[in-house]
């Protein structure tokens, strides 16, 4: 018997990689009446997007601190840091790009980053209700800001940079002093801590139900899904093609939308950018009775986060700096859950093993979104770190309208691929 041809789809644009960032893309591309595949190997919001805390940020104007002082740097070497751990051997490949983290952490990076970020926070909101709205997600969606919580004085006043952009951005945010944490969330043993209640953020009952119901509104509206492997993906003339499980795809545009793995297409095509990754867990836990969260907690100094889902509370860790495919570390989720139980009982684990993901980050802490410099017909977006979650849809949108040639609402040029061409 004769094998059946293999069936050919063609569309204006490929879209690579089915999380937040992806499935966001897609959705507005299609919304602008772009013929979209979207592709990935496995269900939309599997990997990263569906393990974070569910926080869409207002707060977050400047990068990540690097630890600095002798006590940190020897709580991290020794296994002692739920805020940061290592593999040594990871953490000796990673020097040169810490280097560079560390300059654009600085001062003067600080205050190009907040600049950079604030149109985007600016925007994120907006830009997530949007598409809840036109996937009828926004059942999934709660008010009621964030809370930062701060163990120590030296710890407040090294998250006053955070506070002082803020203010210069017009973002609203309530100090907290001692004991009035516990007062807004009386299930939190933190009568001695100082806290910030970020007013202006929301919050998920579940990040993967959200990418989840986004990607059915893009089935919905006439975007094709599709199983496939990007490292597949294959240039040709006119357009891109891609062998999936359902057949030959072909696009004139691709968009590479892969988070953590874009490295391992980009170099089959002969572009690099200093993508790192930091890895990081979560697990859920069911509280003992009359013990309950009405919005995400944060732990500044100790890097984690405890946030209520359709699950249970969440505990999501610290960054783990080891390779991205390495072997998972119990003992990470194990510290963390030790920490978080000083502010919080959460009582039995429901699951077995924690969830593990990976945040992709260069070292400007911004993403890399617009075309690619050296590949006609590529379209980047992806790179952003912590706020994958937060940012997907404001920047999924933004560059749709860079593909369709409109103008977007916000200057890219911080976000450009250029920054990193040599």
């Amino acid at each position: 018997m004769a094998k059946k041809a293999r069936q050919f789809h063609s569309f204006d644009v490929m879209v690579l990689g089915a999380g937040i960032v992806g499935v966001s893309t897609a959705l507005h591309l299609r919304l602008l009446g772009l013929d979209v595949a979207l592709v990935d190997r496995m269900h939309p919001g599997g990997g990263a997007s569906s393990g974070n805390a569910g926080v869409i940020q207002r707060n977050g104007f400047v990068p990540h601190a690097m630890p600095s002082g002798a006590a940190q740097l020897l709580g991290i070497l020794l296994g002692q840091s739920s805020a940061v751990s290592c593999e040594v051997g990871t953490l000796v490949k990673m020097l040169p790009w810490l280097k560079q983290y560390a300059a654009a952490s600085g001062a003067q990076g600080a205050d190009l980053y907040s600049r950079a970020i604030a149109p985007l926070r600016e925007r994120a909101v907006d830009a997530h209700m949007e598409l809840a709205r036109a996937t009828n997600a926004d059942r999934f969606y709660r008010q009621g800001g964030s809370l930062q919580i701060f163990r120590s004085d030296a710890g407040y006043r090294s998250a006053e940079a955070e506070r002082y952009y803020a203010r210069v951005f017009g973002v609203a945010y309530d100090e907290l002093d001692r004991g009035d944490a516990g007062q807004l969330e009386p299930g939190l043993k933190a009568q001695d801590y100082r806290a910030v209640h970020w007013t202006e953020s929301c919050s998920v009952s579940s990040p993967g139900v959200v990418v989840d119901a986004f990607w059915r509104g893009f089935v919905q509206e006439g975007g094709g899904y599709f199983r496939g492997d990007a490292k597949r993906l294959q240039r040709q003339r006119g357009g891109w093609l891609l062998e999936g499980e359902r057949g030959t795809l072909f696009a004139r545009n691709a968009v590479l939308a892969l988070g953590a793995w874009a490295p391992d297409v980009l170099k089959l095509l002969g572009e690099s950018y200093p993508l790192a990754v930091k890895r990081g867990y979560h697990m859920h836990f069911r509280p003992l009775s009359g013990v309950s969260l009405s919005r995400p907690v944060v732990d500044q100094e100790h890097g984690f986060a405890l946030t209520p889902t359709d699950k249970g509370i969440r505990l999501t860790t610290g960054v783990e700096l080891a390779a991205r495919d390495a072997p998972a570390n119990p003992a990470i989720l194990k510290l963390a859950k030790r920490r978080a139980e000083e502010l919080l009982p959460l009582g039995r684990a429901l699951e077995d093993e924690p969830w593990m993901g990976c945040r992709p980050c260069l070292p400007d802490s911004l993403p890399v979104v617009g075309a690619s410099p050296k590949t006609p017909g590529l379209w980047l977006n992806f790179g952003h770190a912590h706020d994958g979650f937060t940012l997907g849809p404001v920047t999924g949108k933004l560059l749709a309208e860079q593909i369709v040639g409109r103008k977007p609402a916000v200057d890219l040029t911080p976000l450009s691929p250029l920054r990193f061409l040599t």
